[in-house]
């Protein structure tokens, strides 16, 4: 049997992904809104994005793998650089779930509290424009595995 192209794999895995960011996004977070009350709907949405903060990461490993080393071969071959695009979308997107999820998360718990110099309210729009930005992120990335080669 054949080995499975790991840039096949790679692009599989960055729509699966990419899948997830937005079925929490536009499926998920906005079901929970509509049809609990506003704490259990946090709750929710909070359960919902810890796990795909996890997924996240798991994704970026991977991927960064086999991403980083198609990069390597092409820069021995002098088509390329070892800091790829797609490299860089990998990193960015991992970037965007710690900072998102574990560092403004971590804030936004405080903010509830009354503690912190920001508002629960802006941390919240920081968080959306961040997780926002990882979607579009992993979009290009799933975009570019798919291209010829």
């Amino acid at each position: 049997m054949a080995r499975p192209d790991p840039r096949r794999v790679a692009a599989v895995l960055a729509g699966l992904w990419a899948g997830a960011v937005l079925a929490v996004a536009f499926i998920g977070t906005p079901a929970g809104f509509a049809l609990v009350p506003r704490d259990v709907a946090g709750k929710l949405a909070g359960f919902m994005l810890t796990r795909e903060a996890y997924l996240s990461i798991a994704m970026s490993v991977v991927l960064f793998l086999v991403v980083r080393a198609e990069a390597r071969a092409a820069a021995r071959l002098k088509q390329g650089s070892v800091l790829s695009a797609n490299v860089l979308l990998v990193m960015g997107a991992l970037f965007c779930t710690v900072f998102g999820h574990f560092g403004i998360g971590s804030a936004m718990d405080a903010a509830r509290e009354g503690k912190g110099a920001l508002s629960f309210g802006a941390l919240h729009g920081i968080s959306v424009a961040v997780f926002g930005l990882k979607g579009l992120l992993v979009l290009a990335l799933a975009w570019r595995l798919t291209a010829p080669r």
